[in-house]
């Protein structure tokens, strides 16, 4: 067998595979000084502080012998030759390596210390409920951008599409009376609950039950979906399964981690980790779970007084309720604010509880067109010159309801308008802000913040907890005198009951975290993540091609489906890549207008949004929903010397000029130039 040579390496090799600690006699490259005792500042920053000259030149001594020990028994080594691509530093540690016994026992000095498996999981835990913000860039101020504010532009699809939806409806109701007809004959155990039986009368109603029963139950898979953990930047679905056409479901046992742009979590405050959770975990031992009663008897304790008076100063009102119920608040203030003789006009688009509750208080009811301020004008005069019906008496009060943001559509009050309106007409003026307060403004204050209008403007400011502070309840915010009445005389507060105390502990750390009292610049953080991510995914499906409603700094964004048939394959298409939306319909929309809703957050960050993007481009080619035309934006941005107003006047005028409108771009961007674009023209007026 023959005799390795003792020099693995050629003669045309160096022979010394890494970096020699050995000086050289040029300057450059060397770790020491050439000819002088002094260790370099390389040297001094990873050997331990020495305490005098000589100690530095001990360790640098030892240094020195070690590596030319080192190199000598690799080359008198008989070891196989290793190849280049394997050669790696040995492994020092600089801060043990002196000449006496003086810092044996410190720690070594590492460059890099890996994270333990806990702290990775911990880690991994608190990114999946609130992802990093990969850039500065990734940031927005919400804002009115000056002028007048625009009308919202309602795109529409082409009218075959619209005329297949109507013809797609029609074939469902077609099939299912056809199957109700034949399944009372020969099921008639599956009607049962329809028909009287023994002397008593059904409770539910046929007709009424017709559309869940033959319509819904197709497509209930993508309804209720159950999910565990926490709804931050990822939701864990519960897999389940069906055998029997979506009426019961059995659950795998196993759990789906998917993207959420589902939750009202538009803060991303619904963390189980935090300064808010450490304080409801401090509150929760300090006053319990509960209450056990109503505000009215025993439940005022002094953090709900606390949280009261910290709702009215973030919003700028004098004084402020809470209520244990979003739904509730609406449903039982409208009863103790208004009556019979008083007249609400409501928008059109109204919330469901601002119904109920306008409803239950006896008072007269109007609607005027989702935010056109000309018919409410039109409606205004008519009403204040004809008075009561009938007796044609003065109406004792006039109310006007708006919500600050719609859920449903996307879209702001035109507040500048109202308040002009309000100062003509005098009315009072009730502004819902379930959705936009913690959501709009520089400061996180609403749709009164993010026009620059007083508060003093708006009567009653009513708004949820729910959305963006991570909690649940309501409020409502107005004059001492107001609040003072609607403790004694509305139903939630005498017979309610009280908010919990995680709850309002929860509510007061969001408020002070967002004012900046605790975790300065936390959030400021958080409200321009979420005007930066609304903007930049609104931009990204306007210029892939999508109809998309609303307006621009809006989080809640509806992207219209109008078949039936979409809104299952595209809930499904969805779960397939691992991202949780919520499709929308008849009744909670117009029945040709079904749509998915995606609510933004805080919580997401830009690679989210991309993700997300990309999945929107794959499913809205597959599935044909790419119809926009261009009238509703996803333009370039104003070209140098075009100015907002004038932009605003061009738009008024396309929208009503047919050959102008025949010249709009159609939106059909790349997803790649989207994103490419995307950052930068986010922060200019969108068009």
């Amino acid at each position: 067998m023959p005799r390795r040579p003792s020099n693995p390496f050629p003669n045309n090799s160096p022979s010394i595979p890494w970096p020699s600690f050995s000086p050289p006699a040029e300057k450059g490259g060397s770790l020491f000084k050439s000819g002088s005792g002094k260790p370099s500042r390389i040297a001094q920053f990873f050997s331990a502080t020495p305490k005098s000259k000589a100690e530095a030149q001990s360790a640098a001594a030892a240094l020195l012998a070690a590596s030319r020990a080192q190199e000598q028994l690799f080359l008198n080594s008989t070891t196989p030759p290793i190849s280049n691509p394997s050669l790696s530093l040995p492994t020092i540690s600089l801060s043990t390596a002196t000449a006496d016994c003086i810092n044996m026992d410190a720690p070594p000095t590492t460059l890099f210390q890996p994270p333990s498996p806990g702290e990775a999981r911990r880690l991994a835990k608190q990114h999946a409920q609130f992802a990093p913000l990969n850039s500065q860039s990734h940031r927005y101020t919400s804002r009115h951008q000056g002028g007048e504010f625009p009308e919202p532009i309602m795109d529409e699809p082409p009218y075959y599409y619209l005329l297949t939806t109507y013809i797609s409806y029609l074939i469902l109701i077609i099939f299912g009376h056809v199957r109700d007809f034949f399944g009372m004959r020969f099921r008639e155990e599956n009607y049962r609950h329809l028909k009287s039986r023994n002397g008593y009368a059904a409770l539910n109603s046929d007709f009424d039950n017709f559309y869940v029963r033959r319509l819904k139950m197709r497509i209930n898979d993508c309804f209720n979906r159950p999910v565990t953990g926490v709804p931050g930047r990822y939701i864990n679905l519960l897999d389940r399964t069906t055998d029997d056409g979506n009426y019961h479901f059995q659950l795998t046992g196993t759990t789906t981690e998917t993207l959420n742009m589902s939750s009202y979590n538009y803060l991303g405050f619904a963390q189980s980790e935090g300064p808010c959770a450490d304080s409801v975990e401090e509150n929760v031992k300090r006053y319990g779970l509960s209450m056990a009663s109503p505000r009215g008897d025993v439940g005022t304790s002094d953090i709900a007084v606390e949280c009261e008076s910290l709702v009215a100063e973030f919003v700028g009102k004098e004084s402020a309720m809470v209520f244990s119920m979003g739904f509730g608040t609406n449903a039982a203030g409208f009863p103790a604010l208004v009556g019979k003789g008083d007249l609400i006009i409501s928008d059109e688009l109204n919330h469901a509880s601002i119904r109920f509750g306008s409803r239950l208080s006896g008072a007269m009811i109007e609607s005027f067109k989702h935010n056109d301020m000309r018919d409410l004008e039109a409606k205004l005069r008519d009403v204040i010159s004809q008075g009561q019906p009938r007796t044609h008496r003065p109406w004792k009060k006039i109310l006007v309801v708006v919500e600050g943001l719609y859920s449903m559509e996307g879209t702001m009050c035109n507040l500048p308008g109202l308040v002009r309106l309000k100062k003509r007409y005098k009315f009072n003026l009730f502004v819902d802000e379930a959705h936009s307060i913690g959501a709009l403004g520089p400061k996180g204050r609403g749709v009164c913040e993010y026009f620059g209008i007083d508060t003093k403007e708006v009567d009653i400011l009513m708004g949820t907890l729910t959305k963006s502070f991570g909690a649940n309840g309501g409020y409502i915010a107005a004059d001492k005198a107001i609040i003072d009445k609607l403790r004694v005389t509305n139903a939630g507060t005498i017979y309610g009951e009280s908010p919990s105390p995680a709850v309002l502990s929860q509510i007061n750390s969001a408020l002070r975290i967002i004012s900046g009292e605790i975790v300065p610049g936390q959030g400021e953080e958080r409200l321009q993540r979420l005007a930066f991510n609304s903007r930049y995914l609104r931009l990204g499906l306007k210029r892939l091609g999508f109809i998309v409603y609303g307006h621009d700094d809006s989080p809640i964004i509806p992207l219209l489906l109008y078949n039936p048939a979409k809104m299952p394959a595209f809930s499904h298409e969805m779960l397939k890549r691992k991202i949780s939306v919520v499709v929308v319909g008849y009744p909670a929309t117009p029945l040709i207008s079904s749509r998915a809703r995606f609510c933004v957050s805080a919580a997401h960050n830009k690679d989210d949004l991309d993700r997300f993007l990309s999945a929107c481009d794959e499913i809205g080619n597959v599935l044909q929903l790419k119809f926009a035309s261009g009238i509703a934006g996803g333009a370039p941005p104003l070209e140098h010397g075009v100015t907002w107003e004038m932009e605003q006047s061009r738009r008024r005028l396309q929208k009503h000029d047919k050959a102008i409108k025949a010249l709009v771009t159609t939106p059909r961007w790349r997803f790649e130039d989207v994103v490419k674009r995307g950052v930068q023209d986010v922060k200019v007026p969108l068009r």
